[in-house]
């Protein structure tokens, strides 16, 4: 006879309305339980990150030191579920780390999570010795090659490129959940 693989010591499995909820307990303005097949990826991404963003380089959670696309995409079909969620400014990756965190102490040990921009722990990153604060440190979704913009278009989230300092500004963070 042969032996069961063993399961993941875990209690019952959240429902999409429990993963919601505890994103926003986390302090996300909304949040929607998807599929990671339904989160968009391009090599594009990250070109407009190292031509266009001020952060390129400036941390072990930027471009060229995150996953590239292709390896974002072969991590997100390692996955059936994720939270998606819209955050207050500057919150994304402190809230997709606190939710990732707790997932994984419910026995879900894939979680993982990821936010928006530079990584604002530091001042000054220190690439010779590794992250100072790796259990806050999180890379942006487009710094991996997400496509934010197709990607919560898509959930039916608001996003529009913002062309003036008075534009709403829409922030986005994603935790991949098992």
């Amino acid at each position: 006879m042969m032996a069961r693989k063993a399961e993941p010591s875990r209690g019952p499995r959240l429902s999409a309305q429990r993963l919601v909820k505890m994103a926003r307990e986390r302090g996300a303005l909304a949040a929607k339980a998807v599929s990671p097949s339904d989160v968009q990826t391009g090599e594009w991404v990250r070109w407009k990150c190292q031509f266009g963003c001020g952060g390129f380089g400036s941390s072990l959670v930027c471009p060229p030191h995150s996953p590239t696309p292709g390896e974002t995409r072969r991590m997100l079909d390692g996955y059936k579920r994720a939270v998606l969620f819209e955050s207050p400014p500057g919150q994304a990756k402190s809230i997709a780390a606190e939710l990732e965190r707790e997932l994984f102490l419910a026995g879900y040990y894939k979680a993982f999570g990821l936010g928006a921009g530079p990584c604002p722990l530091c001042e000054t990153c220190t690439f010779e010795d590794g992250c100072r604060h790796p259990r806050q440190a999180r890379p942006a979704m487009e710094a991996c090659g997400i496509d934010v913009y197709a990607t919560v278009r898509k959930q039916g989230f608001t996003i529009n490129v913002v062309r003036t300092q008075r534009d709403p500004q829409h922030y986005f963070g994603l935790v991949l959940v098992e």
